[in-house]
């Protein structure tokens, strides 16, 4: 087989523009505007998961960091549903683009940490040095942790990117090899389809945790700057 696996994480083009852009906004169409929907239940379970994350999320932040709720719902919800989507046979995964993830995990890092030392600055420079360091080490020590401080948007994007990315590579080939099997020997295409269908109930639960896990870091990271 020639087949390219990663062709699946190509842009998809039409008529030779990409339609990246088309695609990132669909999933905003999926939820229903409770403005024209009364007394749905799919409206109500949604203001209920919503309230229930907003409240594991806000229960350590203070005042001036909860007014960033509405935009951290906001990213799980995106993340979330572009996720679970990708798992649609012949879809496009936005979040596998490293550089997607990178242009969500930069400004928001980078806005949680200038919040930081302008209202928290003695704090914020604090975290390069902490106290009772030796002398000696103070040059070693500050260069260490400004360059742990700047890779924590790359540490963002690069989890997210690595496991979507990993979980379609594997559900492909062992959806590959199914096919392949399924000719020569049916019970052992039965074992690997067993096998795919179990991965594909695990990567529905990595692609709700891992939109989690990106959501909850720059909440911590918010924390610790507001």
């Amino acid at each position: 087989m020639n087949e390219n696996l990663f062709s699946s994480f190509i842009t998809p083009t039409m008529l030779g523009m990409p339609i990246a852009i088309i695609i990132i906004m669909f999933p905003a169409m999926l939820y229903p505007n409770p403005k024209r929907l009364i007394n749905n239940r799919v409206v109500a379970l949604q203001q209920w998961l919503i309230k229930l994350i907003l409240k594991q999320m806000m229960l350590i932040h203070s005042t001036k960091g909860r007014t960033w709720s509405l935009m951290l719902i906001s990213l799980i919800l995106f993340i979330g549903t572009t996720n679970l989507l990708g798992l649609l046979p012949h879809s496009f995964t936005p979040t596998t683009q490293l550089s997607m993830n990178l242009g969500m995990a930069i400004p928001l890092w980078a806005g949680a940490v200038i919040l930081g030392f302008r209202h928290k600055t003695k704090m914020s420079l604090a975290h390069f040095l902490p106290q009772g360091t030796p002398i000696l080490l103070i040059p070693m020590l500050i260069v260490i942790e400004t360059i742990s401080l700047f890779i924590q948007p790359m540490a963002l994007a690069v989890r997210l990117t690595a496991n979507i990315t990993a979980g379609h590579l594997l559900m492909h080939l062992i959806g590959g090899a199914t096919s392949a099997l399924l000719t020569i020997s049916p019970p052992a295409a039965l074992m690997t389809f067993i096998i795919l269908l179990l991965l594909t109930i695990l990567e529905f639960a990595v692609a709700l945790i891992q939109a989690y896990v990106f959501t909850l870091l720059v909440s911590l990271y918010l924390h610790d700057n507001t």
